[in-house]
């Protein structure tokens, strides 16, 4: 191993053991805006990286509401969850499904009254170690975008008004990184006006992840200048971190009582079934950071990327 590459492992190591410091550090009771009474949803929270945020967010005394697409599992891993002592809920929920969507924003209408967090982490990925298939593109960017684009359209509706603000985050990667150096749009223009908030809109994003469709379909893709690793999902996670920005934009002039903050955060390579086992972070360190975004209580933070608790450039 380089030099360079050498330092660069020590200093993740250190900061995730900085991290793993942080997660026990208790919150002092100033810094603690919810209760019992604060509801928070986790979208494909059944196992990995949502069973974690799930489990640390009730471990902060929230009550927690575990979703998942196949109800059966979801009650399965509730009931693992529930051992542990804490508050949690559990309901039937298919991000892509407009029905499904519905049925449980009038569930949490009637049973709750409304939501103070959202953790949209729900998403697919089919690419393990060097593969770069782009044969379930449609699939992951339906899942990974649209799916997180409709959740937060049929929740912001219900997200309670409150002197600490309700919390969006979305579960994302440094893959869809607009200007990374390794993995990004080749296409400078597109690049600049996904980066502009004068020219970013949701036009724009989606017919980005339109184009791309098309040309995995026309099989061009390959030359269309997308991310050369794991194209589909970065392309996905692109969007979803523009959209973030973009429904930043869009709620900053709420008033008090009623804003609403939205983020994102890459967990890492995390070892979990998406990965095939292989990642070299655990589900617990990998959630911290996006527990840390919903539970934020001295500052204002809100169309930003983070990983490992640091902001980093889109």
């Amino acid at each position: 191993m380089s030099g360079k590459k050498e330092r660069n492992k020590e200093r993740r190591e250190k900061r995730l053991q900085e991290i793993s410091l942080l997660r026990t550090i208790p919150y002092s009771d100033d810094q603690r805006w919810w209760s019992q009474e604060t509801v928070a949803v986790v979208t494909g929270a059944n196992r990995g990286i949502g069973f974690e945020i799930a489990r640390q967010l009730a471990g902060h005394g929230l009550t927690v509401i575990l979703t998942s697409r196949n109800i059966s599992v979801g009650i399965e891993a509730t009931k693992a969850l529930q051992e542990g002592g804490f508050s949690y809920d559990v309901h039937q929920l298919d991000i892509l499904d407009g029905e499904s969507i519905s049925a449980f924003v009038e569930w949490i209408k009637q049973k709750y009254g409304g939501i103070d967090i959202l953790v949209n982490n729900a998403g697919v990925n089919f690419n393990l170690g060097f593969d770069n298939s782009v044969e379930f593109a449609r699939q992951v960017v339906d899942n990974n975008y649209y799916g997180t684009k409709n959740m937060i359209k049929a929740m912001i509706p219900v997200m309670k008004p409150s002197a600490a603000s309700a919390r969006i985050v979305n579960v994302s990667s440094r893959l869809g990184r607009l200007n990374g150096r390794r993995n990004r749009i080749q296409d400078a223009t597109l690049r600049e006006k996904l980066t502009n908030l004068e020219t970013l809109s949701e036009e724009l994003i989606d017919k980005t992840v339109s184009s791309f469709l098309q040309q995995v379909e026309d099989e061009t893709w390959q030359s269309g200048g997308w991310p050369q690793t794991f194209t589909d999902y970065s392309v996905s996670k692109l969007a979803v971190n523009a959209y973030t920005r973009l429904v930043a934009k869009e709620l900053c002039d709420r008033p008090q009582g009623e804003k609403i903050y939205i983020n994102c955060y890459c967990p890492g390579w995390v070892k979990t079934a998406m990965t095939g086992w292989a990642g070299n972070i655990s589900p617990e360190v990998a959630a911290d950071t996006g527990v840390w975004l919903a539970l934020l209580s001295d500052q204002a933070i809100t169309g930003k990327f983070f990983a490992e608790r640091r902001e980093i450039n889109f």
